[in-house]
């Protein structure tokens, strides 16, 4: 949430702690209404793990994760835009309908970059 008085000074503790409170109501909220992010938490649960003991060192590693981090925070982003669409109406759109097309497609892209990331990292070290 932006900041009400204008000023740039540092957070407090406590308005960091609320703004930790409003993200993990973001995170519950996507998780309850979003089966495709349900699975890809549950996709990122099993890969991590496999993620650290197959990337060869910590940049390998960190490609690897972070490619499936970056699936999961553009699902919330998708999620809150597709919620955003849908508060402004129900009547169809184009402009609604592009807007979740494209949220999906961003979504699409973060999927083949986990490919691209674990292909190309894990690839040539297939027996062939």
């Amino acid at each position: 949430m932006a900041d009400s008085s204008g000023s740039h000074a540092p957070r407090s503790p406590f308005r960091a702690w609320q703004a930790f409170l409003w993200s993990m109501q973001g995170l519950r909220a996507t998780w309850q209404v979003e089966s495709s992010f349900r699975l890809e938490v549950y996709l990122f649960i099993v890969l991590a793990p496999l993620a650290f003991w197959l990337g060869a060192n910590g940049v390998e590693r960190s490609i690897l994760v972070g490619s499936m981090l970056a699936v999961l925070v553009i699902e919330v982003l998708n999620s809150a835009v597709e919620a955003v669409v849908d508060r402004w109406g129900p009547e169809h759109h184009e402009l609604a309908g592009r807007a979740k097309d494209m949220g999906s497609a961003a979504v699409f892209l973060a999927d083949m970059n986990v490919l691209l990331c674990w292909g190309l990292i894990l690839g040539p070290r297939l027996p062939g």
